[in-house]
């Protein structure tokens, strides 16, 4: 399945900090790659697969980088972070207009990724269970 080659291909870099994917989030991804195949076909597909694994290297490089916001309005721990902010580190051809964020928080286990959603989805409603105040 496409979604566990994405988790394999984010490289663990920094011991320190890793990503967990949330079934959510894993769910997303699938959903995400299965809708850009059906509407742009498999080139799109696989553009907006490396652009999602550069997105979760970034954020386990730095969860703190600059453009990641906090979301007190959420939850006290809750992050999120634009796709296309890591747009151009990615390699080859790129993803023209990225329109997914992260919603993340930085636990003990590390980089918690909660969900991958559109940038025009109310996040208040679809927040993780375990994020929820």
């Amino acid at each position: 399945m496409r979604d566990r080659r994405l988790r394999a291909g984010v490289a663990k870099t920094n011991p320190r900090q890793i990503i967990v994917l949330s079934p959510a989030a894993e769910q997303d991804i699938r959903d995400i790659l299965v809708w850009s195949l059906d509407k742009f076909g498999a080139a799109a597909a696989d553009r907006y697969r490396a652009l999602l694994i550069q997105t979760l290297r970034d954020l386990e490089a730095d969860p703190l980088r600059p453009g990641s916001k906090t979301r007190p309005e959420l939850v006290k721990s809750a992050r999120t972070y634009h796709t296309a902010l890591s747009r151009t580190n990615v390699e080859g051809q790129r993803v023209k207009e990225p329109r997914h964020f992260i919603l993340y928080r930085i636990g003990s286990a590390g980089i918690e990724v909660g969900r991958i959603l559109h940038d025009s989805r109310d996040l208040a409603r679809h927040l993780p269970a375990d994020y929820q105040a």
